[in-house]
């Protein structure tokens, strides 16, 4: 007990030596301003990235490019030497697997009971992908810019055109349902959320630049940078990565659910009138 106590102590006094050598050292200077840095936050048009040397991008293409080779990686290696030892009696792993699916599957037969298949498997490779991209900028990988200055690579969905396209993919996957289920009527029923796909994009886009936002905002000031960036960075990344995984893909399962629905029979009509 004296000894966890000792340690505690050791650990505050160590986090106050810092907080203190904060204040008294003070800013050490910086090349940009805070607007500045807000503005390139979002449009990325200073800090940019040379993409295999052919062209300059936005950092957020490299993070979309690594997150989507860490998802197929992990997908081939579980698929090939996790699912064949799978048991009656499941362990850890296997378990967290199964809750993941029977989530997104129980969401979808929720939503569209009559077409089910092709939309859980969507709404799970697509919950998957914000969930895994919005943790990604907790592993503080770094590039290099064109100007040789060194940048941390964003979660890819807090770049505009990446929200606009899984935004529009998702609405295409929707418009599909409603095709597959009631042909040229669910182009007429999609066509009528004219909006969903700029909603969509937009409360995905701005839900995550806020934290970045935010944690670019306390990582600005030296007195703020010790500490509490980490308590910051962590709490606003695990909620958006939970609370927009769910919001899209539910919306996306309740909308293609709507449109797929097929219409009742023409008899069951005139007996109803």
């Amino acid at each position: 007990m004296k000894e966890h106590k000792k340690g505690l102590a050791l650990w505050l006094g160590a986090v106050l030596l810092l907080l203190a050598g904060a204040v008294i050292a003070g800013s050490p200077g910086r090349t940009e301003t805070v607007k500045e840095t807000m503005r390139d936050a979002v449009l990325h048009d200073v800090n940019r990235v040379s993409l295999f040397g052919m062209k300059e991008v936005n950092p957020g293409l490299i993070s979309a490019f690594t997150v989507t080779l860490i998802l197929l990686l992990a997908a081939v290696c579980i698929r090939v030497f996790v699912i064949p030892k799978f048991q009656y009696r499941p362990g850890r792993f296997q378990m967290l697997l199964e809750e993941a699916v029977g989530l997104f599957s129980g969401m979808a037969r929720g939503s569209s009971p009559h077409r089910c298949g092709f939309l859980g498997a969507y709404i799970f490779a697509a919950g998957a992908y914000i969930f895994v991209g919005t943790l990604f900028e907790l592993l503080g990988l770094q590039a290099v810019t064109v100007h040789g200055h060194p940048i941390t690579l964003p979660a890819p969905l807090s770049d505009v055109n990446a929200a606009i396209a899984l935004g529009t993919f998702s609405y295409l996957t929707i418009l599909s349902g409603g095709i597959a289920g009631n042909g040229v009527k669910g182009v007429g029923k999609t066509l009528k959320e004219f909006s969903l796909p700029i909603s969509m994009s937009f409360r995905l886009f701005g839900a995550l630049l806020s934290g970045l936002l935010v944690t670019e905002l306390v990582y600005y000031y030296v007195g703020l940078s010790f500490v509490l960036p980490v308590v910051v960075g962590v709490l606003f990344t695990l909620l958006h990565a939970l609370i927009q995984t769910y919001v899209l893909t539910m919306l996306t399962a309740l909308y293609y659910g709507e449109v797929s629905e097929p219409a009742p029979p023409k008899e069951k009509r005139k007996r109803a009138a």
